[in-house]
């Protein structure tokens, strides 16, 4: 079986170096590599890009520079232009996550087309694309930077491939109740020698309350090893040393 190319992200006209950095920044977040210029405004390359990428050189050193969208779409059977605004082109419309499954499901080499910050794409970029994606957003503030458009698309492809998730750490499991109960009666027998406990008739429920309120987490015995010691050093504290 042929293996599906991942998306080339093309960014037309961008305006900064920095939008430029951030974009690749999370491009390589969620796997994806190949990045295409089109017209960038200030030249390529943007020594404003590196800083801003934050690492993902691999994505800038391999970008390359195209004079119009068509040069950079040539080699590629699917391509998509993000935009919120309704244009007079009929075109299938779908989110980032059904174009996700379309890109996968192949055959063919993809791009995805992302417009200058300020304005979008024009709609003669718009017309050389097959499908439109749009993401669902509030229609009182439809407004998303570079950045945050290609890591929304760029999440939604990653889930059809195995990226690594962040290491799990295994937890202590919870103390017996005997090594709890051990815990809360030195607790108790400190309390009630310090007159924490008082006035008398309320005791019962004052204890009930504190031990109520202890049980609420889940402590790993050595969490209560941690507290008794701390319970022995003050104690120790009150005893006088000879």
């Amino acid at each position: 079986m042929t293996r599906v190319p991942p998306p080339a992200i093309v960014l037309v006209r961008s305006q900064l170096g920095e939008n430029i950095g951030k974009a690749a920044r999370a491009m390589l977040n969620f796997g994806l590599t190949d990045m295409r210029l089109v017209a960038p405004r200030d030249g390529w390359p943007n020594p404003q890009a590196g800083p801003a990428a934050s690492g993902a050189d691999v994505v800038l050193a391999n970008a390359q520079v195209y004079d119009t969208v068509a040069d950079a779409v040539a080699d590629c059977a699917h391509v998509y232009a993000t935009t919120v605004r309704k244009r007079g082109v009929t075109k299938p419309v779908v989110t980032p996550e059904v174009a996700a499954r379309d890109i996968h499901a192949g055959p063919g080499a993809s791009a995805i087309l992302f417009g200058p910050e300020r304005s979008g794409l024009e709609t003669e970029d718009v017309a050389l694309a097959r499908t439109i994606i749009t993401v669902p957003i509030n229609p009182e503030f439809g407004s998303l930077n570079l950045a945050q458009a290609v890591i929304l698309v760029a999440y939604e492809w990653s889930k059809g491939i195995a990226l690594k998730s962040p290491p799990a750490v295994d937890l202590d499991p919870p103390a017996p109740q005997e090594e709890w109960e051990g815990m809360f009666g030195q607790l108790d027998t400190m309390l009630q020698s310090s007159g924490f406990y008082f006035p008398p008739d309320r005791v019962p429920s004052t204890r009930l309350s504190l031990r109520s309120l202890l049980t609420k987490p889940a402590w790993s015995s050595n969490e209560l090893r941690t507290v008794r010691g701390v319970l022995s050093a003050l104690e120790g504290k009150k005893r006088p040393r000879g």
